[in-house]
């Protein structure tokens, strides 16, 4: 059994792959990093943590995984801010988040002490991946999974859980338009909507789909019971700006419950924004746009960071709601949770981890 603080075994590449890739030009999610960090469960104990080099790894066809789809992700990025620094934004959340999304889907957490170790060595290792670039920064995914080859519709005894790093660019480019789906269902109470469980995203990749060809971005989820009031996006959670007051879907079991989300929250009502937790119908949504009093909506997400929405469709009628990049209070979001990622502004709340690397 390893301890919460233990010594992770290094193997380094022999040669970087780093030249071969376009910091400034990265995509999202497509390159990744020269290493990873891998640990397996077994005898009802994590073992063997290791950083080696990233690369394919061998399973069989009969992994739970495969069959069952028990697994979980969590998503957070690293920020460069010199030479010798490198910022984690609110990396204990994401911990907390994903030991709630193992304890759902039956897979042992991973003990934080050990999480935050494996990323930080990983940061060290690679941090020259880190893109220098305004907007862009490397992604951290990490993931537990089932590994054990048994079909059989049960937990699984056996897990691995890995850590690998991908400098990204922005998530979305332009203005997102969105699709209220009035007829599929993201999650129910008593679900998984509030995990990051890889069940959730792929059944929601149908109606999604469905939403692109129609010419938008992504889905406006509805609750399930009476596809009324609103949940989140595909990609991110939701806030809506109605005249003076900031409104997002109150957590109630179904949705993420975002690190960017609770950002946004204590950033708002830092400056005195009045901000309600709330549940909010589609229909105060659209008549709030057709009147004019929907001043703002964007999306928050670690991905999305703070994305402007533009357009909301529903029951075949759409409200525009504004064509620039973002509204003011949506850009001054972002301007301030950027600055305080990069080191550029103040952090009034502690959010920040500061890695420090060596040149």
């Amino acid at each position: 059994m390893i301890s919460e603080k233990a010594n992770i075994e290094i193997e380094q590449v022999s040669e970087s792959r780093l030249a071969e890739a376009d910091l400034d030009n990265p995509g999202f999610g497509r390159i990744f990093a020269d290493h990873m960090f891998e640990m397996e469960y077994r005898d009802g104990s994590w073992h063997s943590p290791t950083i080696k080099p990233y690369g394919t790894i061998e399973v069989e066809p009969a992994l739970k995984v495969f069959h069952y789809g028990q697994s979980v992700f969590e998503g957070t990025k690293a920020y460069y801010v010199g030479d010798d620094t490198v910022n984690l934004f609110r990396p204990e959340k994401n911990i907390e988040r994903m030991t709630q999304s193992c304890r759902r889907i039956c897979i042992p957490p991973v003990p934080p002490d050990l999480f935050l170790q494996a990323i930080e060595q990983l940061i060290k290792l690679d941090h020259r991946w880190v893109p220098q670039k305004e907007g862009n920064a490397l992604y951290i995914r990490p993931f537990a999974s089932a590994f054990e080859p048994v079909i059989a519709a049960s937990s699984a005894d056996v897990f691995r859980f890995y850590i690998i790093t991908s400098p990204v660019g922005s998530y979305y480019s332009k203005p997102v338009k969105l699709l209220a789906d009035q007829h599929h269902v993201r999650a129910a109470r008593g679900g998984t909507g509030a995990t990051k469980t890889a069940g959730n995203y792929a059944a929601s990749l149908y109606p999604v789909q469905q939403a692109k060809d129609k010419g938008f971005d992504q889905v406006l989820w509805l609750d399930a019971i009476e596809h009324k009031y609103v949940e989140e996006v595909g990609t991110m959670n939701i806030f809506f700006l109605i005249d003076d007051l900031l409104v997002t879907p109150k957590l109630s079991g179904t949705i993420l419950p975002g690190v960017t989300r609770d950002s946004v929250i204590q950033l708002a009502r830092h400056w005195d924004v009045e901000v309600e937790e709330r549940a909010v119908s589609i229909d105060e949504v659209m008549e709030a746009g057709k009147q004019g009093k929907l001043r703002e909506a964007f999306g928050t997400g670690t991905a999305a960071v703070v994305a402007p929405v533009n357009t909301i469709s529903y029951n075949g009628e759409t409200v525009t709601i504004h064509e620039e990049e973002r509204g003011a209070l949506g850009q001054r979001l972002y301007d301030e949770i950027y600055g305080i990622q990069t080191g550029k502004k103040e952090d009034p709340f502690g959010w920040i981890y500061p890695v420090t690397v060596h040149s």
